[in-house]
């Protein structure tokens, strides 16, 4: 986790998140792009009105340059490169090119939830980038200072196709000396007898050093409701889980267990897509 983008729109949470970007960059002599999207107005097309917004929208990126400039002066970035990138783009697109222009490992994001309305029909950026990012996405809540990561739960149904992501999972508790709680939700609509979960868990598992790995069965009413409870109950640092890419109307039907979790835990969620 050498190269970590950090997206801002200069909020308290974005600040949390550059904290914690920080903290990951120091521990792996990292570098990190701070990066923050001017998103144009769609007021209208015509050259005209482009022409007289021009001024306006220089002294938008003026503003914004300051304002990263003084970000870049705080004292827990002391020491660490840092490439600032200010650009003219909606932010969740500007977000994941500059992921991929950069090569970077993992983006950090700030996020202060939803909830009700607002959740169903807006959608965060922060959630766009988590359904749609190939590079694993770290949602920070809160302050968290010191970040740890020491107790990492990773919640998956331990299916082939989960084997990337927790292939992702592991390297990055390797990174961090953490101990991965790997845990399989119960639910009523998908229900298995301890046996054969603990089953498909071992084989899951089978070629893998389990020495820093401890499995996990957990029974709840949904898997969003048994992961917060499981973590509570343990009181983990940090959550991990798949994401897949899901797009449009399926995705709006279906939801997505890893939005809703970043959207409610308050607790660091990280996301690795399928």
């Amino acid at each position: 986790m050498k190269r970590i983008l950090v997206p801002t729109d200069f909020s308290k949470h974005a600040e949390y998140a550059l904290k914690v970007a920080a903290q990951i960059a120091k521990k792996n002599d990292g570098e990190i792009f701070l990066v923050h999207m001017l998103e144009l107005p769609t007021s209208g097309n015509d050259a005209l009105s482009t022409a007289h917004e021009i001024p306006e929208l220089m002294l938008f990126k003026d503003a914004a340059i300051n304002k990263l400039d003084s970000i870049m002066n705080s004292s827990f970035l002391d020491g660490l490169k840092i490439t600032k990138i200010i650009q003219f783009e909606m932010a969740f697109d500007g977000i994941v090119k500059n992921g991929k222009a950069h090569n970077v490992d993992l983006i950090v994001m700030g996020s202060h939830g939803a909830s009700g309305f607002q959740e169903m029909f807006i959608g965060s950026n922060t959630e766009k980038v988590v359904r749609n990012s190939d590079i694993p996405v770290l949602v920070i809540k809160r302050d968290e200072d010191p970040f740890s990561a020491q107790k990492f739960v990773f919640a998956s149904d331990f299916s082939d196709e989960a084997k990337k992501p927790f292939e992702k999972a592991f390297a990055f508790a390797q990174g961090f000396g953490a101990h991965l709680h790997l845990v399989n939700i119960n639910t009523p609509n998908n229900f298995k007898s301890t046996k054969v979960a603990q089953q498909i868990i071992s084989e899951f598992l089978s070629g893998v050093d389990t020495s820093n790995i401890s499995t996990h069965i957990y029974n709840d009413v949904n898997v969003e409701k048994g992961i917060l409870h499981f973590a509570k109950s343990i009181n983990a640092d940090l959550i991990g889980m798949s994401t897949h890419g899901r797009k449009g109307l399926s995705h709006f039907f279906n939801g997505s267990i890893s939005e809703d979790l970043v959207n409610h835990a308050k607790r660091p969620v990280i996301t690795f897509k399928i």
